[in-house]
């Protein structure tokens, strides 16, 4: 798949997520301020902290798909961890405020929830429009490899879960156990933190420039070696920014060789390595043996 393909589809899933945050929004605005579910007011704070997450999101994709210019000339590639960063801030707030709204309604206040039924209606289309967009996100990520989507996507994971939650909480008040409503809402505070330190340390670990995996740097060893001429392969170095990895490494050459031929190896080799990784930027050295 081209880059132009992969920008389009990263484009649509992000405006997607916006349109599908904004979607629950309202329903469950309209839900909540008629069964006062606690566990569903945590899913109204999801959904909106979905909203702001999808938002950052969107411009994050369209500033990481901005071909590179004079002051960024390896591209905008690390717009889309910045992101991340700031999904997780958000994650982290609303879960920590959910959180001490569950133990103060378990201490003071544990009011009997009304209208449940439309409470369920309103879960089951949140679930609905929920799951048709995580599919269309899981499809965007397998074909990009985005991050931003990636995070973006963890978002409506949980919400999927708290959905689902919400549901358990409406039912079981409906037979007489309201307390379920708050305990439901602190697991998935506790939920959403966790999920929080996993987004941080991807992000932390492109934004250092973290190497491609074990597998890939071999497969690309393995390509420069398949080239006729390369005596061996040393010094690689590897990091990946936005949808672009970047790629550096010495190739041992016999030293009899012309430049042009040397030259020609190192194409070779290059071109090898661009089969697998279209989109790669490559530099190569080439050293006499």
């Amino acid at each position: 798949m081209d880059l132009a393909l992969r920008s389009r589809l990263m484009t649509y899933a992000s405006i997607a997520s916006v349109a599908t945050a904004v979607l629950l929004i309202v329903v469950k605005i309209i839900a909540w301020t008629m069964t006062g579910s606690l566990s569903l007011l945590a899913t109204l704070v999801d959904s909106v902290m979905d909203a702001f997450a999808s938002l950052i999101t969107l411009v994050a994709v369209r500033i990481s798909l901005t071909p590179a210019d004079d002051e960024h000339r390896f591209g905008h590639g690390k717009a889309e961890y910045l992101s991340v960063l700031m999904q997780a801030a958000f994650i982290s707030g609303s879960a920590i405020v959910l959180f001490l709204q569950a133990i103060k309604r378990l201490v003071s206040d544990n009011t009997p929830l009304v209208n449940e039924n439309i409470g369920i209606a309103v879960m089951v289309i949140s679930i609905s429009a929920t799951t048709a967009l995580l599919i269309f996100q899981r499809y965007v990520v397998r074909c990009t490899g985005s991050t931003a989507i990636a995070a973006d996507a963890m978002h409506y994971k949980v919400d999927l879960l708290t959905n689902t939650a919400v549901i358990v909480a409406l039912v079981t008040s409906a037979y007489g156990y309201s307390s379920m409503d708050s305990f439901l809402t602190i697991a998935i505070a506790v939920y959403m933190l966790t999920g929080v330190v996993r987004l941080v340390w991807e992000a932390i670990q492109h934004l250092m420039d973290h190497s491609l995996p074990v597998e890939q740097l071999q497969e690309i060893e393995r390509r420069c070696l398949s080239v006729e001429g390369v005596i061996s392969v040393h010094e690689i170095r590897t990091r990946v920014s936005g949808q672009i990895p970047f790629i550096q490494m010495h190739l041992d050459l016999s030293g009899d060789l012309t430049l042009r031929e040397a030259h020609e190896i190192g194409y070779q080799a290059k071109q090898s390595v661009l089969e697998w990784l279209p989109d790669a930027d490559i530099i190569i050295h080439l050293d006499p043996d």
